[in-house]
């Protein structure tokens, strides 16, 4: 069974939790996982925990992950892997296996909360470390356009499907029903999407006009926050057809799309209307200008 030993960053805070998680895994040639802020303090720990160090891995480019892992390398002597291959970093490719100890772990890419995402498998010993994607406590906040609703959503089920025993958070606890946390995290996604489309039904709104409605129990202010969340399912919504977008710029507004189709493209509609929004905007710029000039 593979060594699996946390060294806790000292950057708490509402969305950090308790701080970043860094993990070590493996003892003769170890592995770590998120070497998280350039804290020296915190890097003298890991390099001291981790001992010999054959990789740095980065499950994404959050400053609260990656941005001690310049330090590390340099202290430990490790290459710093990545999805994306910047700053010097090796690139990590989905599935790639990396060798810990006589066993290894496999990468898989989780985008979602943000494209470059990677999560990190133990296929013998059933653990899952996974950033941002899962946390210890709590739900991972998705932040369009870096973050996307729909791939987290696919991202969740691939991981589901592994079956894993453990889970290893970039925040948070160790969650030792990987299944039942992943599970809630997907259930929890599809209530949240459903009171989005309830909350629609009063009519055309912003994500920020929704909020009060859906976060009932959260200060005031972390609305914000809340309101990225909310835009994150209206655009999927919008992707999946159930919502479109009218209005332009302050007047833009998500609306539930009506039984109808638009006439050009065929696209679903709002009530009411007999044209989508881009051709809605188009049948604008094609108006012939008027004895003035004026559209």
């Amino acid at each position: 069974m593979l060594r699996v030993v946390r060294v806790l960053a000292p950057n708490p805070g509402p969305f950090t939790l308790e701080g970043t998680n860094t993990w070590i895994v493996g003892a003769r040639r170890a592995v770590v996982i998120d070497p998280g802020p350039d804290d020296p303090d915190h890097l003298e720990a890991v390099a001291r925990e981790g001992g010999s160090v054959s990789a740095i891995l980065l499950t994404h480019d959050h400053p609260d992950h990656a941005a001690g892992a310049r330090r590390l390398s340099e202290m430990v002597r490790a290459p710093v892997r990545s999805h994306r291959a910047t700053d010097g970093r090796e690139r990590l490719a989905d599935d790639e296996p990396i060798p810990v100890d006589g066993e290894s772990l496999r990468t898989m890419h989780t985008p979602g909360h943000s494209a470059d995402h990677v999560a990190f498998v133990a296929p013998r010993d059933g653990g899952l470390f996974t950033g941002d994607s899962v946390l210890g406590r709590g739900t991972s906040v998705i932040d369009p356009p870096e973050g996307d609703l729909a791939s987290y959503l696919h991202s969740l089920r691939r991981m589901l499907a592994l079956g894993p025993r453990v889970i290893y958070p970039g925040h948070g606890p160790a969650v030792f029903d990987a299944g039942a946390k992943l599970r809630e995290y997907v259930e929890h996604r599809a209530e949240r999407e459903e009171q989005v489309v309830r909350s629609l039904a009063n009519g055309p709104a912003t994500a920020a006009d929704l909020v009060p409605g859906i976060y009932t129990d959260t200060p005031v202010d972390l609305h914000p926050v809340a309101e990225r969340q909310v835009l994150a399912h209206l655009l999927k919504l919008e992707k999946d057809g159930r919502v479109v977008r009218t209005g332009i710029g302050r007047r833009e507004r998500f609306a539930l799309a009506g039984e109808r189709s638009c006439e050009r493209c065929g696209r679903p509609v709002a009530p009411g209307q007999r044209l989508c929004r881009r051709c809605s905007l188009d049948a604008l710029q094609e108006t012939p200008p008027g004895p003035d000039g004026a559209r």
